[in-house]
């Protein structure tokens, strides 16, 4: 039995469960043990699928993930993510696209505290979305700008996927979070200019918002006080190697309920529906890290992997030529998996590739996240434009996918300065404590 075909035998059953529907964590279990059965035995098999959730699922850093996930249920049922979304626009929303301005950094707000790309369009377009129609914003300027904004939520640090790629690659999660400041800020910098520039050529797609006095402006900053003041603790700790980021996380946990329960948001109810959402996200989530180590070994078992990492090298494409080829494949399974699918099926392959040609593995997975910032909005899936029409259901599904088009645009320039300048993730890593 040639190993090699039975492990591209298991990529390919892998790929018709993902198409049928099967979730991905599910399908990964399956083909794993599966794999490991016919090529190792039932003994053997049986073996890997009870040892793998005890041997990483022990791992201490896992404890931040549902952390960082409770932080976000508790910003998002204490209703703190209105209230940040109201601070910034009475400070930016008398410009042209006010409003939609406003909705970026509120995202990029919102999401360095779930670190959640799919719960950040999903809050922040229930809030934002009636005040835009309320100023007949373009459906299309207003859905495709919530769309992109949100995919800062994985970007923006604290951030789920940079603590997946660093266990799943052993690179320090403290210094990814770093990398993702700079580009995370361009990037919400970048989307802000393309709505600007665009309502200034045809005011009529995003008409300025209300205006707000002194007054009003001044309660709008007691409103971003907290928030700004819990991402510089969190992001200033491990900046300056006060504490890791799982201490980081408990941190901002604290943080969140001292926040409510000053504002009187704190309830038990609020509480309870945090922590359920927290258990589910989290099962989730472990269940794709566990299948995804599982399909992992089989793939490794078969040499499939070593055999494609050696096909890469021999391609002697060089570090250039090596990311393009990246961009496209990131784009084609964007179409059929989510973010964590992605890394799981990617990176066993290609992650010793990086480390032949000398990529930094902090810039790399800095560029792994802005793919799956791309993968998140561009068709025919794009789960963020999915999320997007259960928000806005009036918008027509082509017309999101217009509306995302400049920024896909805007993204692809950060990723193209990101990969000429890769001291732009780096510059901030190197002065850390």
């Amino acid at each position: 039995m040639d190993l090699i075909l039975v492990g591209v035998a298991g990529v390919v059953l892998l790929l018709v469960l993902l198409v049928v529907g099967v979730p991905i964590g599910f399908a990964m279990a399956f083909t794993g043990i599966l794999g490991l059965w016919i090529v190792e035995g039932a003994a053997p098999a049986m073996a890997h699928a009870a040892l793998v959730p005890w041997e990483h699922g022990r791992d201490f850093i896992f404890v931040a993930i549902p952390l960082f996930v409770l932080m976000g249920q508790l910003f998002y049922h204490a209703g703190l993510a209105g209230d940040l979304y109201q601070g910034l626009r009475s400070w930016v929303g008398r410009v042209p696209g006010g409003l939609a301005i406003s909705s970026v950094f509120a995202c990029g707000g919102f999401g360095a505290v779930t670190g959640s790309s799919i719960a950040t369009v999903a809050t922040m377009g229930t809030i934002v979305m009636p005040e835009m129609r309320r100023y007949d914003y373009d459906s299309r300027l207003a859905t495709g700008a919530l769309a992109a904004s949100g995919t800062l939520g994985i970007l923006i640090p604290p951030s789920l996927i940079f603590i997946f790629y660093g266990v799943m690659t052993e690179t320090s999660i403290g210094a990814l979070f770093i990398a993702g400041i700079v580009p995370g800020v361009i990037t919400a910098l970048m989307f802000a200019t393309i709505i600007f520039a665009r309502c200034v050529l045809n005011p009529s797609l995003g008409p300025k918002g209300p205006r707000a006095d002194g007054r009003q402006r001044l309660v709008a900053f007691g409103r971003l006080g907290p928030v700004a003041a819990l991402f510089l603790l969190i992001i200033g700790g491990i900046y300056a190697g006060i504490f890791t980021p799982t201490e980081a996380a408990g941190i901002g946990c604290a943080g969140v309920l001292v926040m409510a329960l000053i504002r009187r948001k704190l309830s038990i109810a609020t509480v309870g529906a945090a922590l359920r959402g927290s258990a589910l996200i989290s099962a989730m989530i472990f269940t794709i890290i566990v299948g995804g180590y599982v399909v992992a070994r089989f793939l490794a078992v078969t040499g499939l992997t070593d055999s494609l990492v050696n096909l890469i090298i021999g391609a002697d494409l060089g570090r250039v030529g090596f990311l393009l080829m990246l961009v496209a494949l990131y784009f084609v399974l964007g179409a059929m998996l989510d973010v964590f699918g992605m890394l799981v099926l990617t990176i066993p392959f290609i992650f010793p590739v990086v480390g032949e040609l000398g990529i930094d593995p902090i810039w790399f997975g800095v560029f792994v996240v802005v793919m799956a910032e791309l993968a998140l909005i561009t068709p025919p899936i794009g789960a963020n434009v999915f999320v997007m029409r259960r928000v806005a259901p009036d918008v027509p599904m082509e017309e999101i996918f217009r509306g995302v088009l400049p920024f896909v645009l805007g993204e692809l320039a950060v990723l193209a300065l990101l990969i000429l300048f890769p001291e732009t993730a780096l510059w901030l890593v190197g002065r850390m404590g």
